[in-house]
């Protein structure tokens, strides 16, 4: 209903506001998403705002309205992107569950490699920012990766100490998975020229990962645990 000053005021004005806040909570995600493929393209030097407003079709006064600054949308463009893949791992294998920690690692890895073949800017985006020493490598190391490590390595150090998986030192064992998960968005189109092969074919996806998890830790055709049968044995 409206009042003498003709505002909207009781329970009509509340969905509206309700829409207009999941329009700008949706705008904002298409906007980091724009910003992802844009750097993962250009690099950051290369990359512009006025650029991810064409992306989307979007004037580019409303991408400076959410992100003031191209530094301020690259750190929030890779927040958006882990807190995805965050949001992914509490529910495939939250951490108050009863998961062995092989079978955790082997669900976050599954979710990153997953979140990869769905948005293969994403690695390279990240890999942009390895070819130069910057701020925002340090920045992202410090402020995003260094919490994911944090849950992972004792699950990795635990699945060693089951005998699990190589004792190796476990930051070497994660980034050795990152590459991993990271392979076909790397290397589709590659492969593409080379075998015929396409990235973008379920089957083929499928049979990399099933590859990887008999692989790395030791699932079978179905996807269950094999070692940790054999573990029992020894």
């Amino acid at each position: 209903m409206a009042n003498k000053t003709g505002l909207t005021t009781g329970r009509r004005g509340r969905p509206r506001k309700r829409a207009e806040q999941q329009r700008s909570i949706e705008t904002r995600a298409a906007i980091l998403d724009a910003a992802i493929a844009e750097f993962a393209e250009r690099g950051f030097e290369g990359a512009s705002i006025r650029a991810i407003a064409d992306r989307l079709g979007l004037q580019h006064p409303l991408i400076t309205y959410h992100f003031r600054s191209k530094d301020i949308l690259w750190r929030a463009a890779a927040e958006h992107a882990f807190a995805q893949i965050r949001s992914e791992w509490d529910v495939s294998a939250p951490e108050e569950s009863d998961l062995s920690p092989l079978a955790r690692l082997r669900q976050e890895y599954t979710t990153l490699f997953r979140y990869t073949v769905a948005f293969p800017e994403f690695h390279r985006f990240m890999r942009q920012e390895t070819l130069t020493n910057n701020p925002r490598l340090k920045w992202v190391a410090e402020t995003v990766l260094v919490p994911l490590l944090d849950r992972l390595i004792p699950q990795i150090a635990a699945a060693q100490k089951q005998r699990l998986l190589p004792a190796v030192d476990p930051i070497l064992f994660h980034y050795m998975m990152v590459s991993l998960t990271a392979t076909l968005s790397g290397f589709g189109p590659e492969m593409q020229f080379t075998s015929g092969l396409s990235d973008k074919d379920p089957q083929v996806v499928e049979a990399y990962w099933r590859l990887v998890n008999e692989t790395v830790f030791g699932a079978d055709t179905c996807g269950k645990a094999a070692r940790g049968s054999d573990a029992r044995k020894r």
